[in-house]
């Protein structure tokens, strides 16, 4: 690939040269000669091969296109992974219409700068051809204007249908999951197994020090099972899934590249994206031959710093697996029971059963009653 680059920047030196001293010919011939005599120096001969010259560079740059798009290849698909297809249903229909937007490009390019090339070769300049002036036609600017605007707006019009429909409210039976981006973090808040329902927060209730990095208001009864996490994500396969995004501090952005997921987090402006993953972890860990493949979010908005290190792993389960993750986990008024002190007296027994969760019922009379003996004997 270098040595190609070399190659070109000398041929473009040539060329450079070529042309100046071609130039300096003429301004001189200009000096010299009346204007008859300077248009009998333009040889058949020099814009034959100004004429060929240009056409060649066109189909070497072709050739060159083509041979480093070969070249690369292989890099493009280990930037994403070695994945080949994307990890959700939208994505693929994303992926279809970026290929299709791509190849529509790629033949407008060729056609156009091929007729571009050519016809400086078709249409040199020779002593004994006459001009012909061609000024309108009604038919070909039509043409030339509608083809156009009919295959672009076809393309943006296919893209608004898949951003609808990836924007659009998501389906009643969605995983509501919130992440909010910090520096330099993202954090993961789930609405927990009772109540799917996540608590309301604020950003005056924001304290880290006391460990309520989500400012979630105690003082709502569906804050009560919620719990964090800032180390992973675990999401259902074949779920639809729905994102509440928001930032702390400044602009971050939701990047799952897998997933074909990408949007802001703007601090005070909520934002929201929702999909289904229909590749799990294990799915892809199978289909990649590799056993420590990991999906990740990334944050795509230069947040500061440490904005390179700003990952979270991503696990998506099959939807038995992620039901028990949920169940095992602990809410945050479980793990931290001193947030008790901010709900309200009323609510304070619905909130106890997070904390103190009720005792399996006993089969067995005198497991009972030996449990209730030592029960009261360590009391005592």
């Amino acid at each position: 690939m270098t040595l190609l680059i070399v190659i070109l920047a000398v041929v473009f030196l040539i060329l450079t040269i070529m042309v100046i001293s071609k130039t300096q010919t003429l301004l001189k011939g200009v000096k010299d000669k009346s204007e008859s005599e300077v248009e009998d120096t333009i040889t058949d001969g020099a814009n034959n091969m100004n004429a060929i010259g240009l056409f060649v560079f066109w189909i070497l740059s072709v050739i060159g296109v083509v041979w480093s798009f070969e070249y690369a290849k292989k890099d493009f698909l280990i930037s994403f992974g070695d994945l080949p297809t994307a990890s959700s249903v939208h994505g693929k229909e994303t992926d279809y219409w970026f290929w299709f937007g791509m190849a529509v490009i790629t033949v407008a390019f060729l056609v156009v700068n091929s007729v571009l090339f050519y016809f400086p070769l078709k249409y040199r300049y020779k002593k004994d051809r006459k001009a012909y002036f061609y000024p309108h036609n009604n038919t070909l600017e039509i043409v030339w204007t509608l083809i156009p605007a009919l295959v672009m707006a076809g393309l943006v019009f296919t893209g608004l249908k898949v951003w609808n429909s990836v924007m659009s409210d998501a389906p009643k039976d969605a995983e509501v999951i919130e992440i909010m981006g910090k520096q330099f973090g993202w954090q993961v808040r789930y609405g927990g197994v009772d109540n799917e329902k996540l608590g309301n927060y604020s950003y005056k209730l924001i304290n880290d020090a006391e460990g309520n990095e989500f400012g979630i208001d105690f003082t709502d009864e569906n804050s009560f099972d919620d719990f964090t996490s800032n180390t992973e994500m675990h999401i259902p396969k074949g779920k639809p899934v729905l994102l509440k995004i928001r930032a702390r501090d400044v602009l971050h952005s939701v990047f799952i590249p897998h997933m074909r997921v990408k949007m802001d987090a703007v601090p005070g402006m909520p934002t929201k994206f929702w999909f289904v993953a229909d590749k799990s972890t294990a799915d892809m860990r199978a289909e990649l031959g590799n056993p420590d493949f990991k999906y990740e979010i990334a944050c795509t908005e230069v947040c500061g710093r440490s904005h390179f290190a700003m990952k979270l792993t991503l696990i998506v389960d099959e939807p038995a697996e992620y039901e028990k993750w949920k169940k095992e986990q602990k809410s945050l008024l479980a793990s931290k029971p001193e947030f008790m002190e901010k709900v309200p007296a009323n609510l304070q027994g619905k909130a106890m059963k997070y904390i103190m969760p009720a005792a399996p019922a006993s089969t067995d009379s005198t497991t009972a009653a030996t449990g209730g003996a030592a029960t009261s004997a360590s009391l005592r």
